[in-house]
This record gives C-alpha cells, sequence and structure tokens, in this order.
C-alpha cells in the first residue's frame, strides 16, 4: 500500500517538470516529507523506471528505508526523468492521477 497522498507526489511532479525553475522548491517539498513518504516516493520512482515490478512494491520500499544513504531530495532531484519515473510508477501501481492533477492545476 502506497503511504504517500497522491496529491503530493503529483505535487513533485509538476515541480519536476518545471526543472531549474522548481528546483528549490522541489527540495524544500521533499526535505518536508515524512521518512515514509519518502521511501514511497522513491519506491514510486523505481517502479517507475523498471527498477522494481509493481508486484515488488514492498521490497522496493524497504530497500528505499535500508539504503537510504543520500538525502532523498538530493537523490531524486538528481534522478534523470524523475516526472516520467513518477508517473510510470503511479499508472504501474493502479494509481489514478487525473483528480489529483486536475486539482493542482
Amino acid at each position: 500500500m502506497i503511504e504517500i497522498a497522491t496529491d503530493k507526489v503529483v505535487h513533485i511532479l509538476f515541480l519536476a517538470r518545471e526543472g531549474d525553475v522548481g528546483a528549490g522548491e522541489l527540495t524544500a517539498f521533499i526535505n518536508a516529507l515524512n521518512d515514509d513518504e519518502k521511501a514511497h516516493l522513491t519506491a514510486i520512482a523505481w517502479v517507475g523506471r523498471g527498477a522494481f515490478d509493481p508486484e515488488d512494491y514492498a521490497a522496493a520500499v524497504e530497500t528505499a528505508f535500508s539504503e537510504a544513504t543520500t538525502p532523498t531530495a538530493t537523490y531524486l532531484s538528481g534522478m534523470p526523468h524523475l516526472a516520467e519515473n513518477l508517473e510510470s510508477g503511479l499508472d504501474l501501481l493502479g494509481v489514478d492521477v487525473t483528480q489529483a492533477e486536475q486539482d493542482f492545476l
């Protein structure tokens, strides 16, 4: 089960799409998440880029906790295609973000 609100992931997704323009806000937003949310956010990105299969999501979360040696904001903001990975991860995990995206806009 995903333990980060969809609207938070969508917010991060939109900030990541802004590139350098949204970098400071992206870092601040991720830093404000709790440790559970950070691990789940990382796991969603990993599923989206194919590092984990959707059925291995729990293992991805555990790995995110156990291998968190770099601040999450630093790690994720340095991930190529972060927005696409998050979007794909949510889709693969069966999370519909249509309403959250409309609310964000």
